[in-house]
């Protein structure tokens, strides 16, 4: 048998040549293969969050819907039957634009309080930490699912006091309606961020909602106007930052609140817009030093 000759290609040297141009092509170790942001996690996990929610839509959408639309059945026919009227509109059409934003920021904390406390309790928290995201887009991707969650429960609720009789919603600033429906909904799926990180069971997170998140969503002028408070409650209630994410955003459909003039309604969503970001830096803060996280 007659030798070949060897190719260009299987030459040694050229192998040991293309052999090093390859190991050149990998980044050294600790450098970072994904850079700048992962889009593809992101929305990932963006969508896994809301078909998580999704599944269980019942629960999770139009429940909240028809428990607030039972609020604003029972306290129509309690005082709306009497004439009852604030700021010049039936007390229906006065209620309805707090109960809206009210439902919206209690299913935004419900939404993103679930996400590291199941994990952390089922064992599963691994599926969130292992895949290449920063602690900025797993804060992202959390928060937005809980805002998508939120604005639909919104949609939900509008629509069924739309069809309710004698409820009328009117669009005086779809502006404020937009900026305080958002900044509340992102506040407390911040909160609630934050809190899925402190909590150990499903007991600590019950309690935040119930002895937090519910008085201070049901004493911040949802029902009433403040002017009917003592003074030393009017003062607690302007510390409520949920006060002016609900007035503000009655002030998108009535054009009036407890706020004030244009002016303070703007001067109170730009608050807003500070308090989010300080909030933000914490959840983040909490996340990167994987406080109650990583063992």
């Amino acid at each position: 048998m007659t030798e070949q000759p060897l190719s260009t290609n299987m030459n040694p040297a050229n192998l040991a040549a293309n052999n090093a141009g390859a190991v050149e092509t990998f980044p050294a170790r600790g450098v970072p293969v994904i850079t700048g942001i992962n889009r593809v996690g992101l929305w990932s996990l963006y969508v896994k969050e809301v078909r998580r929610f999704f599944k269980v839509q019942t629960q999770t959408i139009w429940a909240p819907a028809v428990t607030t639309l039972l609020f604003l059945v029972i306290f129509t026919v309690a005082l709306g039957r009497n004439g009852y009227s604030v700021f010049g509109v039936p007390f229906g059409d006065f209620v309805a634009p707090g109960l809206i934003v009210m439902g919206m920021m209690q299913n935004a904390f419900a939404n993103s309080s679930f996400s590291f406390l199941s994990g952390k309790i089922q064992g599963t928290i691994i599926d969130l930490l292992m895949p290449p995201l920063s602690e900025g887009e797993l804060m992202i991707g959390i928060v937005g699912a809980a805002v998508t969650r939120a604005i639909l429960v919104g949609m939900a609720v509008a629509i069924a006091m739309w069809l309710y009789p004698g409820v009328h919603l009117h669009l005086e600033a779809p502006w404020a309606i937009v900026w305080f429906g958002l900044m509340g909904a992102i506040l407390l799926a911040l909160m609630g961020l934050i809190a899925s990180l402190w909590a150990e069971k499903f007991d600590h997170n019950a309690a935040v909602t119930n002895f937090v998140i519910a008085p201070l969503s049901l004493l911040s002028g949802t029902f009433y106007t403040i002017d009917r408070l003592h003074g030393v409650f009017q003062a607690v209630s302007r510390a409520n930052p949920f006060f002016y994410v609900i007035s503000g955003f009655r002030y998108g459909f009535l054009g009036e609140s407890d706020i004030g003039t244009t002016g303070h309604v703007l001067a109170a969503g730009a608050g807003l817009l500070v308090l989010n970001l300080l909030v933000g830096f914490l959840a983040y803060r909490l996340m990167r030093s994987g406080w109650k996280i990583r063992s």
